[in-house]
């Protein structure tokens, strides 16, 4: 099962690193991962994907809290959320295909942010479903090149990850 996991974390050097070492010494793999500052400069939120059983990641949430950088940590596919993730997506838009891929990002709720001639990148948001779906519906000989950002994720409604 997949599983989004929202960490608050001393924002300083190596937190990132040991984070990423608690997953490879023990095997799990990280799907997405984003970090960024929050309005606290001293913490950062990192988002992270993983996939496993609810035994699997109940012990990745233990081994996670025993490091002295983690503050605080919830498991968002427990409950209710909200997920986003950006795409930019370069596809070959030629003569006959340019009306084709504009129609195409319309649908999706795209934004073509650049036009070449030979090119159109597009700029998407939403869950990872939406953006797989979209690359899907493109042939592969059009896609150039694909840029994710990794899921943002938060709870719905009272719940928070605040201190």
């Amino acid at each position: 099962m997949r599983h989004i996991i929202s960490i608050l974390i001393e924002n300083e050097s190596g937190a990132l690193s040991r984070v990423a070492g608690l997953f490879s010494a023990r095997g799990y793999n990280i799907e997405s991962l984003s970090v960024a500052p929050t309005e606290d400069p001293s913490l950062s939120r990192m988002t992270l994907v993983t996939t496993g059983n609810d035994n699997e990641v109940e012990q990745i949430t233990k081994q996670l809290n025993k490091l002295v950088d983690v503050v605080k940590l919830v498991d968002l596919s427990g409950g209710e959320h909200i997920e986003r993730e950006m795409m930019l997506i370069k596809v070959r838009a030629e003569k006959a295909m340019r009306d084709e891929m504009k129609s195409l990002s319309e649908i999706f709720r795209g934004k073509i942010i650049d036009v070449t001639e030979n090119s159109y990148v597009i700029e998407m948001t939403g869950d990872s479903a939406k953006l797989d779906a979209f690359i899907n519906a493109i042939a592969d000989e059009h896609i150039v090149e694909v840029v994710r950002t990794g899921v943002s994720g938060i709870a719905r409604g009272n719940k928070a990850l605040t201190l």
